[in-house]
C-alpha cells in the first residue's frame, strides 16, 4: 500500500468520526468547573436553531431550551454518542473560546477548538477538530440563533 493509499484509507475512516464529533460535539460537552457564562448578554432560553458545518456537511436542528438548561446548552450539549470535555472554557464580554476532547463509545477521540462571538439571541463558533496528534485541524463551525422566546407545541426539548 502506498503512502497516498494509506492516507486515503485513514481519511475515509476518520472523516465520518470527525464529522460526527464536530456536528454533535463541537459545543456539546459535559459542564465543567471552568468559567461559566456571565449573566450580561448570555444566550437566553427559548426555541433555538443551530447549524453545524464540517467537511462540507451541514446539519440543522431546532431545540427548545428551558431556563434551567440554558447554561448547559450554551456551554455544551451532552449526547449519547459523544462525551466532550473542555478544560479550556473562556466566556465573557461577548466572546467565547473552548478547547477540549470529544470521545465516543468506542473510545475514539477528537481534539476540538472553537471560538467566536455570542449574544443573547445568537452565537457563532469557528474552529476545528484534530483527528490524530500532529495532524492539522479540520475547519468547522456552529451557528445558533434563537427563533423565539417561546417554544411551539410539540417542540423537541434539550
Amino acid at each position: 500500500m502506498t503512502n497516498t493509499q494509506g492516507r486515503t484509507r485513514f481519511l475515509a475512516r476518520a472523516l465520518p468520526i470527525a464529522g460526527a464529533a464536530l456536528a454533535l460535539g463541537m459545543v456539546m460537552t459535559v459542564p465543567s468547573s471552568a468559567t461559566a457564562p456571565q449573566d450580561t448578554g448570555t444566550p437566553q432560553p427559548g426555541y433555538w436553531e443551530y447549524t453545524t458545518s464540517a467537511l462540507g456537511i451541514r446539519d440543522t436542528e431546532t431545540k427548545c431550551v428551558r431556563p434551567s438548561e440554558i447554561t448547559r446548552f450554551f456551554s455544551g450539549l451532552s449526547t449519547r454518542r459523544w462525551s466532550c470535555t473542555y478544560p479550556v472554557r473562556e466566556v465573557g464580554n461577548g466572546q467565547a473560546r473552548f478547547e477540549g476532547i470529544c470521545r465516543d463509545h468506542k473510545n475514539r477521540t477528537v481534539r476540538v477548538r472553537l471560538n467566536g462571538p455570542y449574544a443573547p439571541e445568537s452565537f457563532r463558533f469557528n474552529g476545528g477538530a484534530q483527528l490524530a496528534r500532529g495532524t492539522p485541524y479540520i475547519p468547522a463551525s456552529i451557528t445558533a440563533r434563537r427563533i423565539s422566546a417561546t417554544c411551539p407545541a410539540g417542540a423537541e426539548y434539550f
